[in-house]
């Protein structure tokens, strides 16, 4: 049986909670292969609406197995905050796994977060403070504290001790912050030891013997496409694989095994934090502001406004490539009820030049500036449309458009904030 792969194909914030929600049901795992809990999902489930940071979305599904993968930074108070929230709403998180592989993130992590940020002053990145970048950093470094360390205290002392001999250095002397203490770490972790032990398991063998016995297993990706460390618009990025790949590596199943990977799309674009926005709009007209204003562009996280624009079919047609996309999940389409024109981005003009793909440049990039095509747009109320047919005929010539230009087929449209909300063109898991 397959695994599937959902991907952001944007900066995040596409939607992909709901995807994995409108799937969840139907398989078996739901697994996070990356980020941590800077990466929120929102999700409606009878009107009641959960905002997830850490735990999948596939959480809240009674019949899938939710497991945190290797490819996962951890942090363990968000973490165990998170599920506390939800079991005081009457939500069951018993069956949680979580690999013995993936890193934790520690509290020296969320101070250099901060302090490297103010640092850094106008080449900030943006990030969300919560220290994941720090315990990648780590983590690649081999300065890392993994899960299973949690079970062995002498272990764990030593690689705290070591991580603390650089982090001491320059909290102390470049930062003016106080030093960390080997035994206020330690006693953090070892806190949650007890907690933590029933949850922890090898991912790896746990998911591979489920695809052995037939078990459907999904891939629920945090971040996005031009998130990607490698791919994304470097260096406003994460610190972490959000693509398709970073999936396969992230949960511990080979590339081999999946059978479809899911493009999330948002029917406009937004962005949270710095970095280059070909098509974002600057609210000469206000649209900017209705945009995020009726499609609650808000950070799960942060509570940030979300930066907001057009769509790209430039970015989604290259998202498409480096992800292998067999299908496109288009949500918040119903956000563009009532706008008159609709500009889609098909190409870039920089410094003159068409770009009819993305640029090969950060400072191109950087310079591009959208080419728009225009498309009638509608005002019929499409929250209760089901299939391709119930929507209104500029709403479909919308969406058929974006589907040429994207580079494959939109199988699943996004038309209201509830799970039901949906129109189904084709079947996500099986043809």
């Amino acid at each position: 049986m397959p695994a599937i792969a959902i991907v952001g194909a944007q900066w995040g914030d596409e939607g992909k909670g709901k995807a994995t929600d409108l799937l969840g049901g139907r398989v078996d795992y739901v697994v996070k292969p990356n980020g941590g809990n800077n990466a929120g999902h929102t999700v409606v489930v009878g009107g009641e609406k959960f905002e997830l940071k850490l735990l999948p979305a596939g959480i809240l599904s009674p019949n899938a197995v939710p497991v945190i993968g290797n490819g996962v930074v951890v942090n363990l108070e968000a973490l165990f905050e998170e599920i506390d929230g939800l079991e005081s709403r009457g939500q069951r998180c018993d069956h949680l796994r979580i690999s013995a592989n993936a890193h934790l993130v520690a509290p020296y992590h969320q101070t250099m977060d901060k302090v490297t940020e103010r640092f850094l002053g106008k080449r900030a990145i943006g990030t969300t403070g919560r220290g994941i970048g720090p315990t990648y950093m780590d983590k690649v470094g081999r300065l890392g504290i993994r899960v299973q360390d949690v079970f062995d205290e002498s272990i764990l002392r030593q690689k705290i001790e070591g991580a603390l001999r650089q982090k001491n250095e320059l909290l102390v002397k470049l930062y003016n912050r106080r030093a960390i203490t080997v035994d206020e770490i330690a006693e953090y972790f070892l806190s949650y030891a007890e907690r933590l032990r029933p949850m922890v398991v090898d991912s790896t063998i746990l998911l591979n013997d489920a695809l052995d016995d037939g078990k459907v297993v999904l891939m629920e990706g945090g971040q996005a496409t031009y998130l990607d460390v490698d791919h994304g618009t470097y260096p406003f990025v994460t610190s972490s694989n959000p693509t398709a790949g970073g999936a396969s590596v992230g949960a511990g199943i080979g590339p081999t095994r999946f059978t479809r990977t899911i493009g999330i799309v948002k029917a406009y674009t937004t962005r949270v934090g710095a970095g280059p926005f070909p098509t974002e709009l600057f609210d000469e007209d206000g649209m900017g502001t209705r945009l995020r204003t009726v499609g609650g562009e808000f950070g799960v996280n942060t509570g940030r406004p979300r930066r907001t624009g057009w769509y790209d079919a430039v970015m989604a047609r290259h998202a498409t490539r480096i992800n292998g996309f067999t299908d496109y999940f288009l949500t918040k389409l119903d956000v563009l009820t009532g706008i008159e024109q609709i500009p889609v981005c098909v190409a870039y003009d920089v410094d003159g030049v068409r770009h009819d793909e993305m640029p090969m440049t950060q400072t191109e990039f950087h310079h591009a500036q959208p080419v728009f095509e225009y498309f009638d747009g509608w005002t019929e109320d499409i929250s209760g449309a089901r299939t391709l047919d119930d929507l209104p005929a500029n709403a479909r010539d919308y969406v058929l458009a974006l589907e040429k230009m994207s580079g494959t087929r939109i199988s699943a449209i996004g038309v209201g904030p509830g799970r039901d909300q949906v129109v189904q063109v084709r079947d996500l898991i099986e043809d």
